[in-house]
């Protein structure tokens, strides 16, 4: 008995650890690798308080446990 306590006690750790909030530089830096990996070049992504917000479209994360957003802009061509 005492080794299925053990198991769901690290379940339960580990489901914490899963639905921790990301800090916005450490989200900011994998939307990056996964645009710069799509080839696109020219872009910008911001992080900005939820209030800011002036498009919802452009908004492609959401951090520090659901008070910023982080938006994306395509720039030029």
């Amino acid at each position: 008995m005492n080794r299925w306590m053990a198991v769901a006690l690290l379940g339960l750790l580990a489901g914490g650890a899963v639905a921790a909030p990301k800090p916005c530089e450490e989200l900011k830096a994998e939307i990056e690798v996964k645009i710069q990996a799509a080839g696109v070049t020219s872009y910008t992504l911001e992080i900005v308080p939820n209030d800011e917000v002036e498009d919802p479209n452009m908004v492609v994360g959401s951090c520090d446990g659901g008070t910023k957003k982080i938006i994306y802009q395509k720039n030029g061509n």
